[in-house]
């Protein structure tokens, strides 16, 4: 399995945190978030890693081999040379291109930005189907990338739900939805060619979209498995107020 982390963004709402660094190598604690999540991987069985990069990629590239040699992985880098003009959905389809016309895998895709309990990482590699994290416990706000879902069933633990999705964004109505896609999800190998069509698609009709609307069209395709967070914690780190949960949430899981 491969874990890619998408590593391109700019951090604007963060500056001057990341004036002169991408968000992945901000650090807590003397750790950055970028060896954090490449460490709750590793607890996973994962060793193969994508980094995503585009702004100030030049600090990753010179990260990348301290972090193989420190933690015995292997990282393998590739820019997203239009980052300040395009999102996730370009950043996505450069690394699953990649695996499906290499080394094909499973690989779990998830947000350079996020920091998350470490059982979250190992709860989604263990699925047998492609899957997303979904918390479906913390109150949702307008920021909150919503997902409803239709033809829901829960297996016997609450654990995980089965469905497809009828609506995937930041604007659908909150009392309606089934819950939050924390950017933490897996693709399994026999998936990934759809997948990238229906990238290719995305990117097509704008390079601004997300990654996170392909799932929708591809639960109608596959099954798809919703791992329920169920009150475990995360969070994205988009501005100064998220900045300080991570802190916070860090220091609570070291404890």
């Amino acid at each position: 399995m491969i874990a890619v982390i998408l590593s391109a963004g700019m951090g604007t709402r963060l500056m001057p945190l990341t004036k002169d660094i991408p968000k992945p190598l901000l650090e807590i604690n003397g750790v950055t978030l970028l060896e954090r999540m490449i460490k709750n991987c590793m607890n996973a069985g994962i060793t193969d890693f994508i980094l995503i990069v585009g702004y100030n990629k030049k600090k990753v590239y010179d990260i990348a081999p301290e972090l193989e040699e420190k933690l015995g992985v292997n990282i393998k880098i590739i820019e997203n040379e239009d980052y300040d003009v395009t999102n996730t959905s370009v950043s996505t389809y450069l690394a699953s291109s990649y695996i499906e016309n290499g080394p094909l895998d499973d690989f779990i895709l998830i947000n350079g930005d996020n920091v998350v309990d470490p059982e979250i990482i190992t709860r989604i590699a263990e699925t047998e189907n492609t899957s997303m994290i979904v918390d479906n416990f913390k109150e949702l706000n307008e920021e909150s990338f919503k997902l409803i879902l239709e033809d829901v069933k829960v297996n016997d633990d609450n654990s995980i739900a089965n469905g497809t999705i009828a609506e995937i964004g930041k604007g659908i109505d909150i009392p309606s939805s089934t819950g939050e896609f924390i950017g933490v999800s897996k693709v399994v190998k026999g998936d990934i060619p759809r997948f990238n069509e229906i990238l290719q698609i995305l990117i097509d009709e704008d390079p601004q979209n997300y990654y996170d609307f392909a799932y929708r069209t591809l639960s109608n395709d596959t099954t798809i498995d919703y791992v329920l967070t169920n009150g475990l914690k995360w969070t994205e780190i988009d501005d100064h107020n998220d900045w300080k949960t991570a802190n916070s949430l860090v220091d609570e899981f070291e404890n």
